[in-house]
C-alpha cells in the first residue's frame, strides 16, 4: 500500500492577485470547483494507498484543514512547518511520520498545485512503477514533452527496452533557454521534471543521511520535539528552523546512483503562471478565457476573471485582467512570467494585497474588511454553526457588533443573546467571546474604533484552535 505525501507549502506569486501569501495557489478552486489540493487527493482514489499526510506552512494550517473537511478527505495527519525549508526537509518530516505509522512504507510525493488532464494515465504510471521499483531506489516521474518548455527542468535517461517501463537517470538539467529546449524536444531523449516521486521512507531517509546529514540531523530533533494539537503536528520550531532550505533533486535525487524515471503522459501542468490556466480552460469562440461576471466585445485571446462586479472589456487582445475585491491586474499574456516583480515590489512597500486578500479565512468562519479610515475599521464577519471565537481583549480599541442572526455574547463574564438586528458595545479592556449557537452561520458587522486596529493587538485567554 502506497502513502501518499501532499507538499502544499508553495506560494504561488505568478498568480496574484488570486494567489497571496496567506492563500497560495494550492488552496484556491483554480480549474473548477475544488481546489488544487483537493484535486490532487481525489486523483489518489485510482490507487490502493492510505490516506494522505499533509505538509503544509503553520500560517496555512486552517486552510488545509477545512478544506480536507469540505472535501470529505480523511489524512494520517497535517505536518506543519514552522518556516518553508524546501522539499527535501518537507518530505524528511513525511518519512518520519510514515515510519511510525508503518515502517518502511512506499511514499509517493505529490506536489499539491499541479493539473493533470488524463489522471488515469497518472494512476497506469504510478501502479506500474510501484510493482517494478526496486527497494533501494528513487523514482522520479517526468512528463513526455508536448513542446519546448522554458519554465521546467528536464530529465535524461537511459535507453529503454521495449519491455522497460523503468530508466536509469543520467542528467537533470536547469530550465533551459529556448534553442536548448527545443534541441531537448527534438531527440526524443528528455522529459520534464515533474517534482513527482516515489520510494520507500527508509531508504529516503538513509539517502538524506548520507547525501545531506545537516538536513537529515536538523528534521530528525525537530521532529523529536514534535507537539501536536487536533491534527496538527509541529515539529519544533526553533530547530526546524535552523534546517538547510534545499529541493530533494539537489539533496538527494542528483546525486544517487539509485535515480529512476518513469514516464507519463497525464497532460500534466503546473499552473505556474496565467498563460497556464489560459491554455487549460475552455475558451469562448474568440479565444478567451472568461471567469464570473465578463462581457468581452471584440475582444480575442484573454483571460479575464471577475470576482464580484462586471468586468467589460472592449477591443481588446492577448491580456490577462483579474479583478478582485482589493486588486486588479492588468498584463500582457507574454509578460505574466514578470508578475514576481509586481509581488517582490508589494512586499518590499509592506503592502497588504501582497499577504491576504480583503476577505480572510478563519477556523471559524471569515471576515471581509469593507471599509477603513485612521481611526475606524468596518468589517462583515460570518460564524460557522456552533463555532466559538477566542476569549480575547484590545487594549487600544473598541468594538461594535450588530448581529443579523444569533449570537452568544459573553463581556466580563456577563453572558448575553443578541437575536436579528440586535447590536452590543465591548469597550476597551472589556475580555469577551462570540459564539454562534445556532444551526445556521452567524452574520455581523464589526465596528471598530480607537487609536490602534492592527490585528497583533489581541489578547487571547481561551482559544479553541491553539492559538497565542
Amino acid at each position: 500500500m502506497l502513502q501518499p505525501v501532499i507538499i502544499a507549502g508553495g506560494s504561488g506569486t505568478r498568480l496574484w492577485p488570486l494567489s497571496r501569501h496567506l492563500y497560495p495557489k494550492q488552496f484556491l478552486p483554480l480549474t473548477g470547483d475544488r481546489s488544487m489540493l483537493q484535486l490532487t487527493i481525489d486523483r489518489l482514489a485510482g490507487l490502493d494507498c492510505a490516506p494522505p499526510i499533509i505538509v503544509c506552512n503553520e500560517e496555512h494550517r486552517f486552510i488545509a484543514a477545512e478544506q480536507l473537511r469540505q472535501g470529505g478527505l480523511a489524512h494520517n495527519g497535517i505536518i506543519l512547518e514552522s518556516s518553508g525549508r524546501n522539499t527535501a526537509p518537507a518530505i524528511c518530516l513525511a518519512a518520519l511520520l510514515a515510519e511510525e505509522i508503518s515502517p518502511n512504507r512506499t511514499l509517493l510525493v505529490l506536489p499539491a498545485d499541479h493539473h493533470m488532464g488524463c489522471p488515469e494515465a497518472f494512476t497506469q504510471a504510478v501502479t506500474a512503477a510501484a510493482l517494478g521499483a526496486p527497494q533501494e531506489s528513487l523514482v522520479t516521474f517526468g512528463i513526455t514533452p508536448s513542446h519546448a518548455a522554458t519554465g521546467y527542468g528536464y530529465i535524461k535517461a537511459e535507453a529503454a527496452d521495449a519491455d522497460q517501463v523503468l530508466r536509469r537517470v543520467r542528467q537533470f538539467v536547469e530550465k533551459p533557454s529556448h534553442a536548448v529546449a527545443k534541441a531537448y524536444l527534438a531527440s526524443g531523449e528528455y522529459v520534464w521534471n515533474s517534482g513527482i516521486f516515489m520510494f520507500q521512507s527508509a531508504t529516503y531517509l538513509e539517502a538524506l543521511k548520507r547525501y545531506r546529514e545537516d538536513i537529515y540531523s536538523a528534521c530528525v530533533k525537530a521532529w523529536q520535539g514534535k507537539s501536536q494539537d487536533m491534527d496538527f503536528l509541529r515539529p519544533t520550531p526553533a530547530l526546524f528552523d535552523q534546517c538547510p532550505a534545499e529541493s530533494i533533486d539537489y539533496a538527494v535525487v542528483e546525486k544517487t546512483d539509485n535515480a529512476l524515471m518513469m514516464a507519463m503522459n497525464p497532460k500534466w501542468n503546473d499552473v505556474g503562471s496565467w498563460s497556464a490556466l489560459l491554455d487549460l480552460l475552455p475558451k469562448t469562440p474568440e479565444g478567451n478565457v472568461q471567469v464570473g461576471d465578463v462581457m468581452a466585445l471584440k475582444s480575442t485571446n484573454n483571460y479575464i476573471h471577475a470576482e464580484q462586479k462586471l468586468v467589460a472589456t472592449l477591443g481588446i487582445k492577448d491580456l490577462v485582467i483579474v479583478d478582485t475585491k482589493d486588486a486588479l491586474l492588468v498584463a500582457h499574456r507574454d509578460h505574466v512570467e514578470d508578475v514576481k516583480q509586481l509581488v517582490d515590489q508589494l512586499k518590499s512597500g509592506q503592502r497588504s494585497e501582497y499577504l491576504h486578500h480583503r476577505e480572510v479565512y478563519r477556523p471559524w468562519g471569515r471576515c471581509d474588511s469593507m471599509d477603513q479610515g485612521e481611526r475606524f475599521q468596518v468589517k462583515r464577519i460570518t460564524v460557522k454553526p456552533k463555532a466559538k471565537l477566542s476569549l480575547q481583549m484590545h487594549h487600544h480599541r473598541a468594538e461594535h457588533w450588530v448581529v443579523s442572526g444569533t449570537a452568544k455574547v459573553t463581556i466580563d463574564k456577563k453572558l448575553q443573546l443578541l437575536c436579528e438586528n440586535e447590536s452590543v458595545y465591548i469597550p476597551i479592556g472589556a475580555i469577551h467571546s462570540l459564539e454562534n449557537p445556532g444551526k445556521i452561520p452567524l452574520e455581523l458587522i464589526e465596528i471598530k474604533s480607537g487609536t490602534y486596529l492592527g490585528e497583533d493587538d489581541i489578547v487571547r485567554f481561551e482559544d479553541l484552535c491553539g492559538r497565542a
